[in-house]
């Protein structure tokens, strides 16, 4: 007889002695610490593994009755802060005493490896060295603005196909509206992802993917891998059995073996295909452009730099959750609110159309590019508000945890041990009245603007969506840049509708990053301004 948690198959007796162990754990610790003052208990694990499947807004409703507030597990008490204040101590003050540890290291390794989101110390103080560097340049900025802007061109002309054409990507419908003829799509975080996927490669490694428009299909197979292993990490968070199913080859673990396999083939013959144009052009001295960020890396590797294969296997599977999920989940979520909120897409869409001038108000879809120039896209500052405020409330990384290496004291007054996973929550903590004033679950660009209607950014340590400190995310701009390139070439183009039920309940995925779990049905309506 077995016990079903989530799709987890956990003996019952094995449960019960976890149990057992959890609360004699949690009876002697608390003996132990007594003089400790310890933030509010909200309960066990066994209470995530009951809320799992809608996880961080069960966490937005502890933290807005207690505040911050902690979990017991097994070996360790999970702390979730949502204080500005103990968020900036561990992010920043004190940064030296919580960073990712054996513990991440350990559940995260399969996935990320030696990866900058997996490591501390040497490692990452090397690959954040040197993508600090490359993000910074103007040579990768332009680059990768003309990669965005091709792929937000091809999205863009794929729906325009389909409106014109039976031969459409998911039509359920054609119907006639006032001579506009709208769109039905059930796929469009899909469409998102494989555009963001096209995009980091292209950017990151030098490859042309070119996964939306189907033709790859290894490439969508790698994202479905990538896809399904990032879930299958987020439970082992919750799952104290997730190393004898490992060692057993059995359940989610005996799958994610199979996804990395995906992966990983892709991915070394990536490298094997870039290290090879690469010594090529050496040998024909040819002057070798190093545009893409994989080219910069096997640069170092040249210089003697250590960097085997499989070092470099993690570094791009790090850059593919940082440039195509964080940014095409992020996109898929504005797109939902901007259906529910059609005033903010109109005011996108006016906004957009002034900032490229009003004589280009008629560029046809192919001949968009060379108008969303740099001073274009810094004056749709509303553009830039609605992302904000979307990340607000769906940060694409909805929590980040840290290890806590020797006992401390927050700001808050509370204290945690040596070994505590210390969480700060950007999806509760964008959901807090405290912190946002009574109508923080609405979306409302405007908060983030002044009386000039000029960009307004709050702490970081407030909105913690980018990270901060040390760790802030290095590919902030670089995401908003694109972001804000595919929203202003598809609400200039098109507007957009919910279909009739998918605004009932959308539900997200539990992965580590946050994307919808059953993609998003949309209509899309050619504007008059398009052509």
């Amino acid at each position: 007889m077995e016990l079903f948690y989530a799709g987890l198959t956990i003996p019952i007796s094995l449960a019960v002695a976890a149990a057992v162990l959890l609360v004699l754990r949690s009876t002697l610790g608390n003996r132990r610490w007594k003089s400790e003052r310890r933030h509010p208990r909200a309960g066990t694990v066994f209470n995530e593994l009951l809320h799992l499947s809608k996880l961080h807004d069960y966490h937005a409703d502890l933290a807005s009755r207690h505040g911050s507030f902690r979990m017991s597990h097994f070996t360790r008490n999970y702390v979730y802060l949502v204080d500005p204040a103990s968020v900036e101590h561990i992010l920043r003050t004190n940064f030296s005493n919580y960073g990712k540890g054996s513990y991440h290291y350990e559940l995260m390794g399969d996935l990320f490896g030696d990866g900058i989101f997996a490591v501390d110390g040497g490692k990452w103080r090397q690959q954040r060295k040197l993508a600090s560097f490359e993000f910074t340049t103007r040579n990768l900025r332009d680059y990768s603005s003309g990669v965005f802007s091709r792929k937000a061109i091809a999205l863009a002309l794929m729906i325009s196909e389909a409106a014109d054409s039976e031969r459409a990507v998911n039509i359920y419908i054609k119907m006639f509206l006032d001579g506009v003829v709208p769109l039905m799509i059930d796929v469009m975080q899909d469409l998102f992802m494989k555009s963001a996927l096209d995009s980091i490669f292209k950017v990151g490694f030098g490859a042309d993917l070119d996964t939306l428009s189907g033709s790859n299909t290894e490439g969508s197979s790698f994202g479905k891998a990538f896809d399904n292993s990032s879930e299958v990490i987020l439970r082992r968070y919750f799952d104290v059995f997730w190393k004898i199913k490992r060692l057993l080859n059995i359940g989610i673990e005996a799958e994610l073996k199979k996804h990395l396999k995906v992966m990983d083939k892709f991915v070394y013959e990536l490298i094997r295909r870039k290290t090879e144009q690469i010594s090529a052009q050496q040998d024909a001295s040819v002057t070798i452009r190093r545009e893409d960020i994989l080219s910069r890396f096997l640069a170092q590797k040249e210089q003697g730099e250590e960097m085997d294969m499989k070092y470099l296997r993690d570094i791009v599977l790090n850059l593919v959750i940082a440039g195509r999920d964080t940014t095409a989940g992020t996109l898929s979520w504005f797109l939902y609110m901007l259906c529910k909120h059609p005033d903010a897409q109109e005011k996108i869409a006016q906004e957009v159309a002034v900032s490229i001038r009003a004589d280009n108000s008629s560029t046809s879809i192919t001949d968009f590019a060379p108008v969303l120039t740099e001073e274009a896209l810094d004056k749709m500052q509303y553009l830039h508000a609605a992302l904000t405020e979307t990340l607000r409330l769906y940060p694409a990384v909805p929590m980040d945890g840290k290890v806590c290496f020797s006992d401390d004291t927050l700001p808050d007054g509370f204290d945690v041990r040596e070994g505590d996973l210390v969480c700060y929550v950007p999806y509760s903590m964008g959901r807090m009245k405290r912190l946002w004033g009574e109508d923080a679950e609405e979306f409302r660009p405007e908060r983030w603007l002044d009386d000039k209607g000029a960009f307004q950014p709050e702490s970081p340590f407030k909105f913690s969506a980018f990270q901060a400190g040390p760790r802030v995310c290095l590919g902030k701009d670089f995401a908003y840049r694109q972001m804000k390139i595919f929203a202003a070439v598809l609400i200039h183009f098109f507007s957009f509708q919910l279909i009739s039920d998918a605004d009932k309940e959308v539900r997200y995925r539990n992965a580590i990053t946050l994307q919808m779990d059953q993609g998003l049905r949309v209509k899309a309506f050619r504007r008059a301004s398009g052509t």
